[in-house]
């Protein structure tokens, strides 16, 4: 074989190689999550924009322009806030509140074990690897180390009645009629391992 040949060779079974890299990368989910083209839906607005924290909060302290709070345990990477569990539980909150009735929806993906939280208006509801941490253990539609929706509907009490917020998962139901206050801001918390939050999008209405 010549010289001119064997290089061809090489590089013929380079390509082959790397193919089957890249479809075995994409079979296993393991492709980057930046690459990720979601648009809102129409009426919806972004709380994330996918490249830093902007418009988020820690304690008191905007965090315009960040990528990564100091202690490391938010960060924003590959489209998604990144969330990593430790002590003391901390909460990242959006710098708004959002006094009128809304739609809020957004994506997990928790790694085993992981124990996380959403606040709405101060109000936890619980997100977690569900099957292995709970509450919300018998999910039908829940898809272990992968992206799971969540969707939650805020409408404000009627005659003197506090809000509340239906809260499902992949469509089921998590909370029917969850207690919330008037007012407040949208919190992730960062309790047990590792979680990440994406397509964070809100929608207010009347």
């Amino acid at each position: 074989m010549t010289g001119r040949a064997l290089r061809w060779n090489r590089l013929g079974k380079g390509l082959v190689w790397g193919g089957l890299a890249l479809a075995v990368l994409i079979s296993q989910g393991a492709t980057r999550d930046d690459d990720d083209t979601f648009t809102p839906e129409e009426g919806f607005t972004s709380l994330f924009n996918g490249k830093d924290l902007t418009g988020w909060r820690l304690g008191k302290q905007p965090l315009e322009g960040k990528v990564e709070t100091e202690d490391y345990r938010f960060a924003a990477k590959e489209g998604a806030i990144r969330i990593q569990g430790g002590k003391p539980i901390e909460d990242l909150y959006t710098v708004r509140d959002f006094p009128r009735n809304f739609v809020l929806r957004l994506e997990f993906r928790a790694q085993p074990q992981a124990n996380s939280g959403l606040y709405i208006r101060g109000t936890q509801l619980q997100v977690r690897d569900y099957p292995t941490v709970g509450p919300y253990q018998d999910l039908k539609s829940f898809k272990p180390g992968d992206w799971n929706a969540i969707e939650v509907t805020v409408k404000a009490g009627e005659n003197g009645k506090p809000a509340i917020a239906l809260c499902t998962c992949n469509g089921e139901v998590l909370e029917e009629s969850l207690v919330i206050p008037a007012t407040g801001g949208i919190g992730l918390q960062s309790e047990t391992n590792q979680i990440e939050y994406r397509r964070l999008r809100i929608k207010e209405t009347p």
